[in-house]
C-alpha cells in the first residue's frame, strides 16, 4: 500500500520503490502452528538481537541504495521513537507514525491558530492517548512553543499526557522514556479529584482549561458531551483533534462535537467524514491524513538529495499543507481535502526541497524547484 501511495500521490516510478517487511518472529501460537503462515516460525526477537538486526538492515539498505529514503511504518511504541532518535542523523530516515502524524497535526494547528490569532507559546495541550504517536505530536508542538519564545522547560509545562492510568505523573512506575519528559509533578496535582486512584480526562480539562485537546487513544466516545462542554467553558475557540481511526475508534464524531460546542470547536479528525450542517453553517471537517504530507515530503527529499530529514523540513511540509486552505471563513476546513493529492504533494515537495537547501543538508541545487519537482514526477503513460 505504501508503494502504491508513493506512486499515485507523487508519481514516484514504481520500479524505484521497494516494500520491505522486517520479520522478527511472533509470539502468536496460532500463527506459529498454522501451516499457511508465511512468516518466520520462531518467538519474537527482542532486546539486543532486535537492535542488531535493525542496525544491520539500516547499514545494508543504505550501502545498496545510498540515495534511498527509508520510510518506516508500524513499529511498536517501545521501538519506533527509540530507533528514530538513534538513527535520524546517520541515515535518510523518516518514521511516519511518529513524524508524519505529528506533522499533519501541526498543519491543522497552523490553520487553527490563524483563527484564534494566537501563537504556540500561548497553548495548553492535553494529549489523550500517550503512545508513540501522541507523544511524537507533543514533541513537535513543544518544539514550536520553544520557537515562539518559551524555554524548553517552560514548554514542557504546557503539555499534559493522559494514558490508560490517567494523567501521567512522575510517581508512576516504569514510565516509558517518551512519557517521562512530560510527567507532571505529584505535588502539582495533589488536590485534584481522582476516580479509582486516577486523574481522568474531565478533571484535567477542568483544571487546566486546555486550548488544544488531541485524541490518539482509539478510545471511542471518550470525548463525550460533558468533556466537550468543559473544553468550551475553558476557552472561546478550543482546537479539538480526535485523530484516532477507524470510525469505531474515534474519540468523538464531528457532528456531535459541533453540536456540543455550539460550532465553536475548531475540528480536524482522522477519518473521512461528510460536512456537518449546524445552524445554517456548512462545517467542512478536514481529515488529518498523513497522505497529505509524507509523499510530498519524500519527493522533496529525493529531488534535493537531502542527507537527513530535519525538523525544519517537517515544519516546512506542515506549513505547505496549511497554506492550501483559508480557515478564516466560518465552517472552513483546517486542512485541504485529499482528493487532489498529486497537486498537494507537489506543493509540499517544493517547500521541503527549499528547506533542505536552507538547512544545508541538500546535495542537489535548482534554480526552479517547481519545475524540478514537476520533472521528477513519474506519469503513468506508455513510453
Amino acid at each position: 500500500m505504501l508503494c502504491k501511495k508513493f506512486r499515485e500521490f507523487i508519481g514516484i516510478d514504481p520500479s524505484r520503490v521497494i516494500a520491505v517487511n522486517l520479520d522478527v518472529g511472533t509470539n502468536n501460537e496460532n500463527l506459529l502452528n498454522d501451516p499457511t503462515y508465511l512468516g518466520n516460525r520462531h518467538a519474537r526477537i527482542r532486546g539486543e538481537r532486535y537492535d542488531n538486526m535493525i542496525d544491520e538492515y539500516l547499514k545494508v539498505a543504505t550501502e545498496m541504495f545510498p540515495n534511498a529514503l527509508l520510510h518506516f511504518e508500524d513499529f511498536g511504541p517501545s521501538n519506533a521513537r527509540r530507533i528514530l532518535e538513534a538513527n535520524r542523523n546517520k541515515y535518510r530516515l523518516f518514521n511516519d507514525d511518529v513524524q508524519g502524524t505529528g506533522a499533519i497535526v501541526m498543519a491543522a494547528l497552523f490553520s487553527a491558530l490563524k483563527v484564534t490569532k494566537q501563537n504556540f507559546a500561548e497553548q495548553r495541550l492535553v494529549v489523550y492517548g500517550a503512545g508513540t504517536a501522541g507523544t511524537g505530536i507533543a514533541d513537535q508542538i513543544c518544539a514550536m512553543m520553544v520557537r515562539d519564545g518559551l524555554s524548553p522547560e517552560d514548554a514542557k509545562k504546557h503539555i499534559w499526557l493522559i494514558d490508560i492510568n490517567g494523567l501521567v505523573t512522575n510517581d508512576m512506575p516504569n514510565l516509558p522514556n517518551y512519557q517521562q519528559t512530560y510527567a507532571r509533578p505529584t505535588a502539582e496535582v495533589a488536590n485534584w479529584n481522582k476516580e479509582g486512584g486516577k486523574i481522568r480526562l474531565l478533571e484535567v480539562i477542568k483544571q487546566i482549561k486546555p486550548t488544544i485537546l488531541l485524541g490518539t487513544s482509539t478510545d471511542h466516545g471518550a470525548f463525550n458531551k460533558e468533556v466537550v462542554k468543559a473544553l468550551c467553558a475553558g476557552v472561546e475557540r478550543p482546537i479539538l483533534l480526535p485523530i484516532s481511526n477507524p470510525t469505531e475508534k474515534i474519540e468523538v464524531m464531528p457532528n456531535d462535537a459541533i453540536e456540543w460546542s455550539d460550532g465553536k470547536a475548531l475540528i480536524s479528525v482522522g477519518i473521512p467524514v461528510p460536512p456537518v450542517q449546524y445552524k445554517g453553517v456548512n462545517y467542512e471537517i478536514g481529515q488529518a491524513n498523513n497522505a497529505l504530507l509524507y509523499p510530498g515530503l519524500g519527493l522533496g527529499i529525493i529531488v534535493s538529495g537531502a542527507k537527513h530529514v530535519t525538523d525544519n523540513m517537517l515544519l516546512a511540509a506542515s506549513k505547505a499543507v496549511a497554506s492550501q486552505v483559508n480557515p478564516q471563513d466560518l465552517g472552513a476546513s483546517l486542512i485541504p481535502p485529499v482528493d487532489n493529492l498529486r497537486a498537494s504533494s507537489a506543493t509540499v515537495a517544493v517547500a521541503v526541497a527549499k528547506q533542505a537547501v536552507e538547512d544545508g543538508v541538500a546535495t542537489k541545487q535548482s534554480d526552479n524547484w517547481v519545475q524540478t519537482v514537476q520533472d521528477a514526477m513519474w506519469q503513468p503513460v506508455y513510453r
